[in-house]
């Protein structure tokens, strides 16, 4: 069988989408609720409504019209006054009615719009939960690499404006853009309809020019957007590691220059954002004038067409109020355009997420890992993060069926890369990873992580209950089960004194408990699981002598009947092991139990020697302390 290789991070990464109507044609699935007849039935009937209104908006400046037309009847002059004779009193009501008429199709025209857009707002958060979701669970499936290359803080921002992005696009597009163009054809048509051609060639021309300039402006704003919210993201990110690294913050006294730091990125977003908000008023300020220049020429040809006769008064307000009103929607085009291309910007960021592939992929066809022994085996794997500096050079060992063998060996041998190719978040660059016989590289990866426990040195616990972290074990555990847990792990003790017992939250990161018991948390939720392999990757290193020898005893009982591979740096914690491993500079360079590596008086002898030495240091130091803080050293 071929090695299998390593993939690259760097071809990892999924080419970027190019344009609008890439990043539409990805988002289209999306915002059809396919599936869903009830949100597809919101979205026709929205735009029964979108039609409704705006026939009601063409409808708003013609009873303006006639309400003008009407009182210029009534009230001017001679002729005025001999027409109402002439038509009855009849006349001298409709000015009232109609202007009644002008504020009742106002109402309308504001009520239908609003009902519209109630009614898609659920279309369009479906859109933005199925794909915020869909990111989500890709960024789990992910490979290790990524994450340890990418800023918890700027993933979290990407999904955010993600979300923002997509609302506002959905919004955006089915509210505003397509209302705003039916707008503008019907515009068009009345205009020619009412008057000429030629009204309707200047709305034209001036819409032209309008969206073109928009659009150039634009363009230059969003090379400053994107500053803007690199900045922020930049910013963010340091804010996050700032406060997740409170107490390291703390014991340096780096107070000061933490702020100091967060205050360059702030700088940066404070120069990027007072530009943007430059560009966006010399933005503005050209909108208006090519605007009102077109309104002004427009105004120009009614007012000649009324002093021709072939206009009445009420024919100036007409095209006075469609242009007016056209403005509102036009103006907002204007902002369209810059938050289409903003929200495409944000869409396109969570989009490059989606498309990386994972490093790490289920092979076609892989089943399932089927373990019945738990025998685990390396064949001569090599491995390197990358290709300049290989970590593991021909590794070969055995950990037979419910035995326990330890890796121990100087930092940097390659002994917690071993436990991170077992549990496959890489792919050796050459050789096998056996589980009972079968190929890690072979199988479907959940199946594996089923079989395997992990006790990590660095615990690290959701920001929930204590029941919450030993439950993540095994979700489908009862209540009994999570305790008896507890018990095996030996902190069902001390979480019966804790006033709100398993319902205790444990802060950020397991913040609020001691090393010793995030070590227990971990075990019991490890216990829960039952694996039947286990690996303990330094679970003691971090602890204190005493918490040692509790947690080792936990461990222990753990590991009992167990496949276990213990990767360890305190070689005390060891002393038990079937077998004991030594690596150094990525190869096995000692093996045998601890009695026999001893005998030997190789680097297994050398490096206990060196720890027994630190360790009596250490008593003795211990005990001076505890003899001058002794009464009979006081008294003297």
């Amino acid at each position: 069988m071929p090695p299998s290789t390593a993939v690259p991070s760097t071809s990892a990464a999924a080419p970027r989408p190019n344009g609008l109507a890439a990043t539409w044609t990805k988002l289209w699935p999306y915002l059809w609720p396919h599936g869903r007849p009830d949100l597809q039935r919101r979205v026709f009937l929205a735009f029964g409504l979108l039609l409704v209104a705006k026939g009601v908006t063409m409808v708003t400046p013609f009873a303006f019209k006639w309400a003008t037309d009407a009182l210029v009847a009534v009230t001017g002059g001679n002729q005025g006054a001999e027409a109402a004779a002439t038509a009855g009193s009849w006349l001298w009501k409709a000015p009232i009615l109609l202007t009644v008429i002008y504020g009742i199709t106002r109402i309308l025209m504001a009520v239908l719009t609003q009902l519209r857009d109630g009614l898609f707002a659920k279309v369009a958060m479906h859109a933005v939960r199925n794909l915020a979701l869909q990111t989500f669970e890709h960024m789990h499936r992910l490979s290790l690499r990524f994450h340890l290359e990418r800023k918890t803080g700027g993933l979290t921002r990407v999904l955010e404006r993600g979300r923002e992005g997509i609302e506002e696009l959905s919004r955006l597009v089915v509210l505003t853009l397509l209302p705003t163009i039916l707008e503008f054809l019907l515009v068009l048509g009345l205009l020619a309809w009412e008057f000429n051609w030629l009204y309707s060639a200047v709305v034209f021309v001036m819409v032209v020019v309008y969206l073109a300039y928009t659009y150039k402006a634009t363009q230059w704003r969003i090379s400053i957007r994107k500053q803007m919210n690199d900045s922020d993201t930049d910013a963010n990110t340091k804010a996050v590691d700032s406060l997740l690294n409170y107490e390291t913050v703390k014991y340096f006294g780096a107070e000061q220059r933490e702020t100091a730091r967060y205050d360059r990125s702030m700088e940066k977003f404070e120069k990027a954002s007072t530009q943007t908000y430059t560009s966006l008023a010399v933005l503005n300020a050209g909108q208006a004038v090519i605007f009102s220049i077109g309104m002004a020429i427009v105004m120009v040809l009614a007012a000649r067409d009324i002093m021709a006769g072939r206009a009445s008064i009420g024919s100036f307000v007409l095209v006075n109020a469609m242009l007016v009103q056209l403005y509102i929607p036009l103006n907002f085009m204007g902002m369209l355009y810059r938050e289409i291309k903003q929200a495409l910007i944000d869409i396109d960021d969570m989009f490059a997420i989606i498309e990386r592939n994972p490093e790490i992929q289920d092979r076609p066809g892989a089943e399932p890992l089927q373990v019945a022994e738990g025998v685990v085996r390396f064949e001569d794997v090599h491995f390197a993060y990358i290709p300049e500096r290989p970590i593991l050079k021909g590794v070969s060992f055995e950990v037979p069926a419910g035995h326990t063998v330890a890796i121990v060996g100087p930092s940097g041998a390659g002994k917690s890369t071993i436990s991170r190719l077992l549990f496959r978040f890489y792919e050796p660059t050459s050789g096998r990873i056996l589980i009972d016989g079968q190929d890690i590289a072979e199988v479907q990866q959940a199946s594996l992580r089923k079989v395997i426990g992990m006790v990590p040195q660095d615990t690290v616990l959701f920001n929930d209950t204590i029941g919450y972290n030993i439950q993540y074990g095994r979700w489908d555990a009862s209540p009994e089960e999570v305790r008896g847990a507890a018990r095996l792990a030996q902190i069902d003790r001390f979480i019966s004194l804790l006033p709100e017992g398993y319902d205790t939250p444990v802060g950020e990161r397991g913040l609020k408990l001691s090393g010793g018991e995030k070590q227990r948390v971990a075990i019991a939720r490890t216990i829960l699981k039952s694996p039947p392999i286990l690996v303990l990757d330094e679970a003691t290193s971090a602890l204190d002598t005493f918490t040692e020898k509790e947690i080792q005893d936990a461990l222990d009982r753990v590991s009992r009947g167990r496949t276990t591979l213990v990767i360890a740096h305190r070689l005390s914690t060891v002393i038990g092991a079937d077998e004991i491993i030594v690596l150094d500079q990525g190869r096995v360079v000692e093996r045998g139990n601890h009695a026999s590596l001893l005998a030997h008086g190789g680097v297994y002898a050398a490096m206990w020697n060196r720890q027994r030495e630190a360790d009596q240091a250490r008593e003795t130091l211990k005990r001076a302390e505890e003899e001058e803080r002794s009464p009979e050293s006081v008294a003297g």
